[in-house]
This record gives C-alpha cells, sequence and structure tokens, in this order.
C-alpha cells in the first residue's frame, strides 16, 4: 500500500473489519483500497498527526459479531482518543491489545454484550481504576452485563478472585451460620431504618448542595477570563445572553460562558433548575456544560452564566456562510466539503435522537439552527445553546396552564415549526421541522430568511419544487464545484446523492407534523446513504 497511506492504522481498522459478521448499514463497504482510510465511514484522523486515526465512532449501527480478545493489530492505533462502539450487538471479549492504545481518553461500549472480565493488560483481570478508567464519565460499559470489577461509579459487579467450591457443612457449622444470619438480619433491618432517618435530614440541605456543587467560578474570574468582557473576546450575542471565549486564571483552560440577559421574562428564576436538569444530560454529540456562575457584579447587579467547552472552529453559521473579509485576513477561507456536512449532519440528527428517545425524559431543542451547532477542531458537530429546551411533561404542562398566552415557546424565523405560531404544544416534531430546514441550508447554502424566499415560497416549497431536477439549480455552487473536473458517472452519482438528503429535509420540514419522519429513521437514512454513495465510488475520490 503505497502513496503515503499509514499501512499500521489501516491494517489495524481492517482487522476490527474482519469481526464484523453482520453490517445492515453496509457501513464497511467503504473499508477498501479504493478510497483512503481517513474517508472512511466512522474514521477520523487528526490534523495534528497525518495520516493518523484519532477517532473510531461506530456507534448504533446494529453491527454484529463476536470480538476476539486476541486482535493484535488495534495496538497499532496509537493517536487513538477516542472510541465507540455503543449500541450494537457486538459480542466476546475486549481485546487486551486496547490496553496498548497509549492515547485513548474516551472508550463508549455500552449496550452491547461483551462478556468477561477485561483483559490483564488493562488491569489484573478485571475494570482499571487507573488513567482513563479512573474518570467514570469519560467511559461507558452499561448493559454488558457480564463484565465486573472497576472504579464505584461503574457500578459493575465485583469480580470473584477465588472460585466457589463446595464444601459439606457440619452440624456446628449450620448452627454458627444461622446465628450469624439472624444477627445480620437484625442489622440489615437498622441500618434501613438509619437511612431512612438519614435521608430525611438530607432532604432540606438538598438545594444548598445543588447550588454548591454548581456554583463553582465567581464573577470575578469570569471577568478576569474575559480581560472585563471585552470585545475582543466576544463570540455572539442573542436574545438571551451574550457568548464570550476566556482563559481561566487557575489552569489556563479555555472555555466559551453565555452570559444571560437576566432581563427575558423567568430566566433567573429558572437558573438552577435548569442547571439541575442538564448536568445530567452527556452525550459526546452535545456542548458539554462545564460549570456555572450565579451571583452579582460590581453594580450590585444579580449575574449569572454558563460556561462551557470551547468549540475552536466556532459554529456552523460561520462556515456555511462565511465572512469574506475575516476569512481573508486569516488567510482561511472557510470551506465544507460533500462529506464534512454529511458527517455534521449525522452528528446532529445523534444528538437529536438521543435528547428525543434515549434520555429518561423526552427533551425537546426549540431553537435547532446552524449558530446553535459547534464544531470542534476536528470538525465534529455539537449541539449547543439549549436556553430555549423544554422537558416534554413540562412543556405540555406549561401549554396547558398558558393556552393563548404570548409568553409560550419561542424559536428562529425560519427554522420554528409552523405549529408553534398557532400555539400548538410543543413536540419533538418540532424539533425535526428545524432539523429538515437546518438540513436544506447545509446543502443548497441560502438560510430559510433569504431574500428570494418571499409571499409563499419558503426555503422548502424551493426544494420540493426544484426535486428531482439536476441539483444545479439547487445545491451550494461549492459542493458541484468540487467534483466539476471529475468523471461524468462520478458527477452525476453526486447529484443522486445531494437529491437523496435533500428528500430527507423536505420530508422533515413538511407543513404537517404527523407527515414528518421520526429522528431515528433519519438518522439511519443518513447512514444508508452515505454508506451506499462511498461504496459506489471506486477509483475516484470525491469526498
Amino acid at each position: 500500500m503505497g502513496n503515503g497511506i499509514n499501512e499500521t492504522d489501516q491494517l489495524a481498522l481492517l482487522a476490527l473489519k474482519s469481526q464484523i459478521t453482520d453490517d445492515p448499514f453496509k457501513l464497511f463497504t467503504s473499508w477498501n483500497d479504493s478510497v483512503h482510510f481517513c474517508q472512511w465511514n466512522g474514521v477520523t484522523c487528526g490534523r495534528r498527526h497525518h495520516q493518523r486515526v484519532v477517532l473510531l465512532d461506530l456507534w448504533s449501527l446494529k453491527l454484529s459479531g463476536n470480538i476476539s480478545p486476541y486482535i493484535v493489530e488495534v495496538a497499532n492505533l496509537k493517536n487513538l482518543g477516542y472510541l465507540s462502539v455503543s449500541s450494537n450487538m457486538l459480542s466476546g471479549e475486549i481485546p487486551g491489545t486496547l490496553g496498548r492504545c497509549v492515547m485513548l481518553e474516551t472508550l463508549y461500549m455500552d449496550g452491547n454484550f461483551f462478556q468477561g472480565t477485561i483483559p490483564s493488560t488493562l488491569a489484573s483481570l478485571r475494570v482499571p481504576t487507573k488513567g482513563i478508567f479512573a474518570n467514570a464519565s469519560a467511559i461507558s460499559v452499561n448493559g454488558n452485563s457480564k463484565l465486573c470489577g472497576g472504579v464505584p461509579e461503574l457500578q459493575l459487579s465485583l469480580c470473584n478472585s477465588i472460585r466457589s467450591q463446595k464444601r459439606r457443612l457440619t452440624l456446628a457449622s449450620k448452627l454458627a451460620i444461622s446465628i450469624c444470619s439472624g444477627v445480620l438480619g437484625v442489622s440489615f433491618m437498622l441500618s434501613i431504618l438509619y437511612i431512612c432517618w438519614y435521608r430525611k435530614a438530607e432532604k432540606d440541605l438538598s438545594s444548598v448542595s445543588l447550588k454548591k456543587s454548581l456554583l463553582k467560578v465567581s464573577y470575578q474570574t469570569l471577568l478576569k477570563a474575559t480581560d472585563g468582557f471585552s470585545s475582543g473576546n466576544l463570540i455572539g450575542v442573542s436574545s438571551f445572553g451574550s457568548m464570550y471565549r476566556g482563559i481561566l486564571e487557575h489552569d489556563g483552560t479555555i472555555v466559551a460562558m453565555k452570559v444571560l440577559n437576566l432581563r427575558c421574562p423567568g430566566a433567573s428564576k429558572s437558573f438552577l433548575a435548569k442547571c439541575k436538569a442538564w448536568r445530567n444530560i452527556k452525550h459526546r454529540k452535545l456542548v458539554k456544560v462545564l460549570t456555572a456562575c450565579s451571583g452579582v457584579d460590581y453594580q450590585g447587579n444579580d449575574f449569572k452564566a454558563l460556561v462551557y467547552d470551547f468549540m475552536v472552529n466556532g459554529s456552523l453559521e460561520d462556515w456555511l456562510h462565511p465572512v469574506t473579509g475575516l476569512d481573508l485576513l486569516h488567510n482561511e477561507p472557510k470551506k465544507l466539503g460533500l462529506h464534512q456536512r454529511l458527517n455534521i449532519s449525522i452528528e446532529v440528527a445523534c444528538a437529536l435522537d438521543y435528547l428525543h428517545h434515549d434520555y429518561q425524559t423526552p427533551i425537546i431543542h426549540c431553537d435547532l439552527k446552524p449558530s446553535n451547532i459547534l464544531l470542534n477542531e476536528d470538525m465534529i458537530g455539537h449541539v449547543g445553546d439549549f436556553g430555549l429546551a423544554r422537558f416534554l411533561q413540562e412543556a405540555n404542562h406549561n401549554f396547558n396552564a398558558k393556552q393563548g398566552s404570548s409568553t409560550g415557546v419561542r424559536g428562529t424565523i425560519g427554522y420554528t415549526a409552523p405549529e408553534y405560531g398557532m400555539g400548538s404544544e410543543v413536540t419533538t416534531k418540532g424539533d425535526v421541522y428545524s432539523y429538515g430546514i437546518l438540513l436544506l441550508e447545509m446543502f443548497m447554502g441560502k438560510r430559510p430568511t433569504d431574500d428570494m424566499f418571499k409571499d409563499s415560497l419558503n426555503l422548502h416549497n424551493f426544494v420540493k419544487m426544484a426535486l428531482p431536477y439536476p441539483m444545479v439549480e439547487v445545491a451550494d455552487p461549492m459542493l458541484l464545484w468540487e467534483v466539476e473536473e471529475k468523471t461524468l458517472d462520478i458527477r452525476v452519482k453526486t447529484q443522486e446523492f445531494l437529491i437523496s438528503i435533500l428528500q430527507i429535509g423536505v420530508t422533515c420540514s413538511r407543513e404537517l407534523s404527523k407527515e414528518r419522519m421520526n429522528i431515528s429513521d433519519v438518522v439511519a437514512g443518513l447512514h444508508s446513504i452515505k454508506s451506499i454513495f462511498l461504496a459506489t465510488v471506486h477509483s475516484e475520490q470525491i469526498i
């Protein structure tokens, strides 16, 4: 394998592929020599580590296979920092060579059928308590009921160090066991009574504990981090607050912070309640809330802010509609290719799927748009800004209590579902509508508020009328320029690829909510489109 291809990483990926026996979405059809392995489905190579795999995302693809614990090639993925095989149907044992992936920071294996103890290369035949495994938030093994050991936060059963052996018991032994059992039973009952009393005593302190756990930074800390909330650190402004970039003084961490506009009705009252809810929501495609601040500024005014992970590549809005002057100033014109746009659209759909179906109470974002999709250093999309988000039960309760009120759910013009404008209750299908508009904008390059859309003509209707005619009238010209000098066959297949994606966008943004797709079907459909398209490309790499 010449042409500068890193053979070690490629062989490691092919070794993993050989373990898969069922691939319903045809993800692995792109894993062949005709396409560079950095463009294979689920694979991301780092910019700082040329042709080295840094991320492998095989989440929720219904993959089946009995994984061998002896895949030696896995150890070659020296730069792998993120690995997810969650929500599949994989079985067998975890490869011992995984312990030699020295850069691994995040590992997701939940929702499979792995069994046995963790290999001894990780820590003596049980889940380790050091390194990545010491941080329960960086690893997930839920659903693998036959794994054992590890730090308490992983909540796995203890591993038995000595196998139980059958012994014949004497009469004296039986009597001793009976007495001990009785004593233990009484002790257990007393413990239950004590726990009930203790919990009751703690109940009154729960709100204080919550505030203590959330409020880890002060107004002064954030003031210093942003050079006095200077305009040079201002990232963006909305009706709900201003977003700043800052550097925390104590450890140099670069963060993003949203200073809330407390003049918005109910902003101050709901602040702690929202912090309590969102601190339990964790998904790799959602922007992580690091901490919160609630206090007063130097003028004695109330001050509240949320502190997030900083996304170095800004928002999707910046890349879809770049400001030309700024791009020329930095000599780096912002361009998103087909592959990047498709990956981001899948990542956003996966985040919505989690909010709608995988969290204990369905959550509705209510304000999905490009400026709320943030991109990290590897151009991976993360959904952020939950300023309007609602728990489904809470949203419907508020709707029933405030029908006809002007204080209901608000979104952003162009992205808000039409039924919300008529006072309808909040549903997950409202988010699907916003996602459909977002998808059309990503591949058409036009905002829903563009001047060309007037009267009854909107983004949805424009694309619907244009399909399935040639994409030259609809698609973002940048996407077509990308394949302008390719063969006729490649150009035709690219147009077919775009038509399939836009059809999903049109279906998601239909006026009647009952006619819109379920977001889980969107995820499956986009995965399928990506796999089929890459499988048809044998001789030329176009994305």
